[in-house]
């Protein structure tokens, strides 16, 4: 027995199915020379890509329950029909082992991928763009950090080290990609093409290649009117939010032009983004504006290449740039629909990640937060701030402090989250046409007709 256990045999008594089948797999067997220590990495590892493919299967699963109970509801209102009966059960069973499929694939198609992403993000010693950082570190991907001031860079960089150290000690299976995380940082005003230029080649030197780049960087100078604005701040948020993104955009499009698999460009969006006015801030509202018809021509030069520029739109975050100048009012504006860097980039980063093509838009704030956020909003009063607008949430310190622990928390909004904003418009149009046929189709009368 002593050496079929250093064979990786385990025939104890409770074993059962499940481990038996694990050892087929992998093919660990008497005649086997795998090591006990690499059995487990291999168990875990297939344990974490089974759940994965669990969790696709289930999206597409519930999707298809969804339409099928608004089916089967017109179904029995029109008083039922074998053949569409028949029918019906047909196309339900079929969507299943179709989303059966997709889930799989997707989460195979993601695990398959090699190695981390390397990502440069732009003004992340602070707010946003830091959680941005953080959050990629903690899914095992090499990190540049940007900001104007080098005092900022290097403690931000010691800071997101010591997360990923305590990362790596908290244990589980997500702690064994994040051996390949790595942060690096450098000082670098989005201004100034040179620095610009520097940025870039210090990301090729630390990392060998980017595949993405978030332009994150960005001001504001309060809510006041334009009037109120001095030459000196109308030309620095121009300068660092409009300038800056059209330098960095086109120094990464440099890189990933060159690169066998090219990469991925973000522009963040904000208000005014869609063209709406932007009373108080209209010089920010400007830039953002810009920077949507500047990714609209983008979209069309990249076309045929491997470059992929897209938008990320975080929603209201509770940042120094959203807070300067804020009012009591806009306090308690912010108490219903504002969140925490850490929260958005929870939200953000798992799909930046795995982002395909060009033209995505990635929101936090989608239809299904939305009506969360409405449906709920007498529970959100006094969230962030009491009625005399002082803040009462955590400094960043003390909220990352257990961070470990909040990521590994799965909310409602989170399971909402799961399915995009197209899949729910997809349900519910194909199941009201799908109804509209039965009910057309279908030689009985509905009552009172």
């Amino acid at each position: 027995m002593e050496s079929e256990r250093k064979l990786g045999i385990w025939t104890e008594k409770g074993d059962g199915f499940w481990k038996s089948l694990k050892s087929a797999v992998f093919g660990v067997s008497k005649f086997g020379s795998q090591s006990q220590d690499e059995y487990e990495k291999a168990v875990a590892k297939v344990e974490e890509v089974f759940s994965l493919i669990a969790m696709q299967i289930g999206r597409y699963i519930v999707t298809m329950m969804s339409t099928g109970v608004i089916l089967l509801t017109g179904f029995q209102l029109s008083g039922g029909d074998s053949q569409m009966n028949t029918l019906i059960w047909y196309s339900w069973v079929g969507g299943i082992i179709i989303g059966t499929m997709i889930g799989a694939n997707m989460v195979l198609d993601e695990h398959c991928r090699a190695g981390p992403r390397n990502v440069v993000i732009t003004g992340s010693t602070r707010g946003l763009g830091k959680a941005l950082a953080r959050e990629y570190l903690l899914s095992g991907d090499r990190v540049v950090v940007a900001s104007r001031s080098p005092e900022s860079v290097d403690m931000t960089v010691k800071e997101l080290e010591e997360n990923l150290k305590e990362g790596m000690t908290a244990g589980g299976l997500s702690s064994k990609n994040l051996e390949r995380a790595k942060v690096v940082g450098i000082a670098c005003d989005v201004c100034e093409a040179n620095d610009v230029e520097k940025l870039a080649n210090f990301a090729v030197s630390e990392l060998g290649s980017i595949d993405i780049w978030i332009n994150n960087a960005g001001t504001n100078k309060g809510f006041r009117p334009l009037l109120q604005f001095s030459d000196e701040d109308i030309k620095q948020i121009v300068s660092t939010n409009l300038v800056g993104s059209i330098l960095c955009t086109r120094e990464a499009m440099r890189i990933m032009k060159n690169q066998p698999k090219g990469g991925h460009i973000f522009n963040m969006d904000g208000a005014g983004s869609g063209g709406s006015s932007t009373p108080l801030t209209a010089v920010y509202g400007s830039t953002k504006c810009g920077l949507r018809q500047l990714h609209a021509s983008l979209l069309k030069e990249c076309k045929r290449s491997k470059v992929g520029v897209h938008t990320a739109s975080p929603g209201m975050v509770l940042t120094d740039l959203l807070l300067s100048g804020s009012t009591l009012k806009n306090k308690q504006m912010f108490n219903l629909i504002c969140e925490l860097p850490e929260t958005v980039a929870r939200s953000l980063v798992p799909r930046m990640r795995v982002v395909k093509g060009a033209g995505k838009a990635i929101n936090y704030l989608t239809p299904p937060r939305i009506l969360l956020a409405l449906i709920t909003a007498w529970l959100r009063q006094g969230r962030w701030f009491d009625e005399q607008g002082r803040a009462l949430y955590a400094a960043e310190a003390d909220r990352i402090r257990n961070w470990a622990e909040n990521r590994t928390r799965f909310s409602f909004t989170d399971a909402m989250e799961m399915y995009t904003e197209n899949t729910w418009v997809s349900v519910f149009s194909l199941s009201v046409v799908c109804a509209f046929i039965i009910l057309s189709s279908t030689s009985s009368t509905l009552p009172g007709t």
